[in-house]
């Protein structure tokens, strides 16, 4: 990765621009939840402790990551395509090397979470599906964590194929019906809104719990939700947006990020979910752990992506506490 340097610096504990920071009135508060988060991330969130704490990325180039337009519109097949995986058994990892898209398979049939890019709907979504010997006319539902094009632009193809419900936030609607007809992926119609209160949806034996975590966007949504590891139900909290370059000194927003934050964690914790995801791999290892059950598991071993209850709730620690020195560190009151 580019940030190579940063993880180092990471590592080593060493802040970028220590010495300007001191010299601030508020240094010592930054520095004390800049070292919450860190002993909160670990070795296992370090990715995402580097892109939400450590101001080494301009706010520009951060505000611009998954716009619509984002990115090339045909990239490269072989920099991103990664093949379809089982993670649980009744989870599937449907991502390309960087974003993650998954398939929940109940016992109606079939929930999408998330879509990645238009041109990754066909390969990884449709044709993943069928590798893995689903069929993609299963499809009921596509929750979408958030109106970004790196999650969101295969929603209207699965829509208009196969009849899928989109679910996503009332706001992230609002500005996704205001696209052009001809934006990448097209434009889904408007199916189920999801307000602040959030909501459940169930879906055959399943049911996933809908929590409103606006802030990365406005209509940011995250879930709790069961699945099996050999037969065993285990929870799983899912994270639906992370950056927060572009917040500037907008100390509303910063503050709606740090309590959504807190309101997954809290959801997480009744129903003690001890695996956490999320749709970028930088950040919950997806692409890494995926592959590693390509391998069979031995007696005794333990599942990659179950992390326990306190390794999820150390992540969305990290969240808060980065958004927190964040937001003091931008002088946004």
């Amino acid at each position: 990765m580019r940030r190579s340097a940063v993880l180092i610096s990471f590592l080593t504990a060493t802040l970028p621009g220590a010495g300007a920071l001191a010299q601030s009135p508020q240094a010592g508060e930054i520095d004390a939840h800049v070292a919450a988060a860190r002993a909160a991330a670990g070795q296992d969130y370090r990715a995402t402790f580097v892109n939400l704490c450590l101001p080494s990325v301009p706010p520009a180039a951060a505000a611009g990551r998954g716009a619509v337009a984002g990115g090339p519109q045909v990239p490269d097949r072989a920099n991103w395509y990664a093949p379809p995986l089982k993670v649980f058994d009744n989870l599937y990892w449907l991502g390309t090397r960087q974003h993650s898209s998954w398939a929940l398979q109940t016992s109606a049939g079939l929930i999408i979470i998330d879509t990645n890019f238009a041109w990754a709907t066909e390969p990884e979504i449709i044709n993943g599906l069928t590798t893995l010997g689903l069929n993609p006319r299963d499809i009921k539902y596509v929750i979408i964590s958030h109106a970004h094009g790196d999650h969101d632009q295969g929603a209207a193809e699965l829509q208009k194929r196969y009849g899928a419900q989109v679910v996503m936030g009332t706001p992230d609607w609002e500005a996704t019906l205001k696209r052009p007809a001809d934006a990448p992926g097209g434009v889904p119609k408007r199916d189920i809104s999801v307000g602040p209160e959030g909501t459940k949806l169930t879906l055959g034996d399943t049911t996933i719990q809908i929590v409103a975590t606006p802030g990365h966007s406005p209509g940011t949504l995250s879930y709790v939700f069961p699945v099996k590891d050999q037969g065993r139900t285990v929870m799983v909290a899912y994270s639906g947006g992370t950056l927060t370059g572009a917040f500037g000194t907008d100390a509303a927003r910063w503050d709606q990020y740090i309590a959504s934050q807190r309101a997954i964690a809290r959801v997480a914790a009744e129903v003690e979910a001890s695996v956490i995801l999320s749709n970028h791999s930088e950040y919950d290892g997806a692409y890494t752990k995926a592959r590693l059950l390509a391998a069979p598991r031995q007696p005794g071993e333990s599942h990659p992506f179950i992390v326990g209850t306190d390794g999820v709730q150390r992540y969305f620690t990290v969240m808060a506490e980065c958004a927190t020195a964040s937001k003091l560190r931008a002088g946004a009151k």
